[in-house]
């Protein structure tokens, strides 16, 4: 109510000075209206207030459509009856906790902006993680963080899974953008153009547009900087916990042929799984006409183990027209400003939830055992290195000679403390994800990092944080505090907290994948073969274990 009188009284004094000075008021064209029906180039939108955070969503917003599967998303149709914008769009196609859900047309997206007549606001456009198989756009709402950073958030769902990735010769029947496989990029770049053509109309800029992505939406905005398709489509970069992954092509096509082959073999379109393989490698015109008639609920959980390799599920293609042959090696890149964030524990969800440890994860009895506790902080410390080190400085290292802007890395460890956090310390420490209970409330993630998260402290740093966020967003610059990377400082932003305030400290990184592999082989921890077990089991095949992979590693 205090507010509310405050700005009552001060826009009457503001008329009034206005006046006395012989001006007139500003225009309506000047400040954004606040109304929750607005209209877009397809046609009017009928949003509403959340009250409690003072914001203005519209939810479910087509940005586009697909006609035909794999395919190159379409304009929407304009409608002249005004849409309900009030309950979240459908997702894409997936499997969620064991169950279908989702539609193969889902290209939709929301809008949160605080509700305020500001208006020429910075623009955030997130991309949801999910390994490129699962997730929506409600992943991070908006809502508890958009009058933080003063910014429009526009949150895209998008085509997962083996739809928004295939890179079957027969299926390569049109455009080049469409014979990529890269359909997942596709839907990206409509909803940036989408953004581009209407976020005037909710009162943002479109011409500060930030791409924001998280785990494989953050990978995915990776992909984007040397995307001839995204050229000029952004002004700035944020990934969260998402490194440079490709996927070769030929490989690629010859992983997805062997995962459609039991469907083949099922239909009886072939005897064997061999003969259908091979059948799947041609361009043969039956090939396409059988994966288009394909019912959807058998496409759903396709290569839904692939629990961050590559190898099960690969994507990002490098088809030499959305992404180029050399990948990042040598490319043209759309060169924006670019902040990397990782966590300093990112492979502790992984290691919890690997089948090697899961059932005494979740059980409790993980802590009991010292023996098999001391197996998990192996992998989880070691994979959390590998991880970090691929989220952050390993692809600011890749960038380094060829990448002109500015970037700047953030690591953050709050969460590793056992002063401060006692349960997650020992547990998921600074997981995947953990910047996200600083931008939204309730987490996605309470149950795992429970109350003892929340403290003095942590809201201290959740205030910088948003604080960074927000400089980065408007100006491309994160703050005094947060120093740019180069190859010769190798200096990043930690950010953690005590129980009463925040910790912001410029440090070093300098650390190589390399440098992990020998803590590793002088691990005196366990023994050999618990170290091969754990190495080939737990930690084979990631993104991030490449290295670990092509080493000659020393029990």
């Amino acid at each position: 109510m205090m507010k509310k009188f405050l700005s009552k009284w001060t826009a009457v004094l503001g008329i009034a000075t206005l006046a006395l000075a012989g001006c007139t008021s500003a225009t309506p064209e000047e400040t954004f209206n606040q109304e929750v029906e607005q209209t877009v180039k397809s046609g009017p939108v009928k949003g509403q207030k959340d009250e409690e955070n003072k914001v203005i969503e519209w939810l479910g917003v087509p940005y586009a459509h697909v006609t035909d599967r794999w395919t190159a998303p379409e304009p929407v149709e304009a409608w002249k009856e005004t849409l309900d914008a009030t309950k979240a769009g459908e997702p894409a196609l997936q499997l969620s906790n064991g169950e279908q859900i989702g539609v193969e047309d889902a290209l939709n997206l929301d809008i949160v902006r605080p509700d305020t007549d500001a208006k020429d606001l910075p623009v955030i456009v997130f991309v949801h993680g999910g390994n490129n198989q699962s997730g929506t756009a409600q992943e991070i709402k908006g809502n508890t963080f958009v009058n933080d950073v003063n910014a429009v958030y526009v949150s895209l769902n998008y085509r997962l899974g083996a739809l928004g990735f295939n890179p079957l010769p027969a299926l390569k029947t049109g455009t080049d953008e469409e014979n990529s496989g890269n359909y997942t990029l596709l839907d990206l770049a409509a909803g940036l153009d989408w953004v581009n053509e209407n976020i005037e109309t909710f009162g943002g800029d479109a011409d500060n547009v930030t791409l924001v992505g998280f785990s494989a939406g953050g990978r995915d905005v990776m992909a984007t900087l040397i995307s001839p398709l995204f050229k000029d489509k952004y002004n700035k970069a944020i990934s969260f916990s998402g490194g440079i992954t490709l996927a070769d092509e030929a490989e690629s096509q010859e992983i997805f042929a062997k995962a459609f082959a039991p469907l083949v073999v099922e239909d009886k379109v072939k005897d064997t799984e061999e003969d259908a393989v091979a059948w799947l490698l041609t361009d043969a015109k039956e090939v396409a006409d059988y994966l288009h008639g394909l019912e959807a609920d058998r496409l759903a959980p396709m290569m839904g183990n692939a629990s961050i390799r590559m190898s099960v599920f690969p994507h990002l293609y490098k088809d030499g027209h959305v992404l180029p042959k050399d990948g990042f090696e040598g490319a043209t890149f759309n060169d924006v400003p670019l902040m990397l964030v990782t966590g300093t524990s990112e492979f502790s969800l992984f290691t919890a939830f690997d089948k090697y440890f899961m059932e005494d994860f979740t059980s409790g009895n993980l802590a009991k055992d010292e023996d098999k506790m001391a197996e998990f902080l192996y992998a989880r410390n070691y994979g959390g290195d590998f991880y970090r080190l691929s989220n952050g400085v390993e692809s600011a290292r890749i960038l380094d000679g060829h990448y002109q802007s500015e970037i700047y890395v953030g690591e953050i460890a709050y969460g590793s403390n056992a002063e401060v956090t006692p349960s997650l310390a020992n547990g998921l420490s600074a997981y995947h994800g953990v910047f996200e209970p600083f931008l939204q409330t309730p987490s996605n993630y309470a149950s795992l990092i429970g109350e003892e998260f929340y403290n003095d402290g942590q809201a201290a740093l959740a205030t910088a944080f948003k604080g960074h966020l927000k400089d980065f967003i408007a100006t491309g610059k994160p703050g005094k505090d947060w120093t740019v990377w180069t190859a010769a400082n190798q200096e990043v932003l930690l950010l953690d907290a005590d129980k009463s305030e925040a910790k912001l400290e410029m440090t070093t990184d300098s650390e190589t994948a390399e440098d992990v592999i020998a803590k590793m082989e002088a691990d005196d921890s366990l023994s050999a073969e618990q170290k091969k077990t754990l190495n080939e089991q737990v930690l084979n095949g990631r993104w991030f274990s490449g290295p670990l992979d092509q080493s000659n590693f020393q029990y």
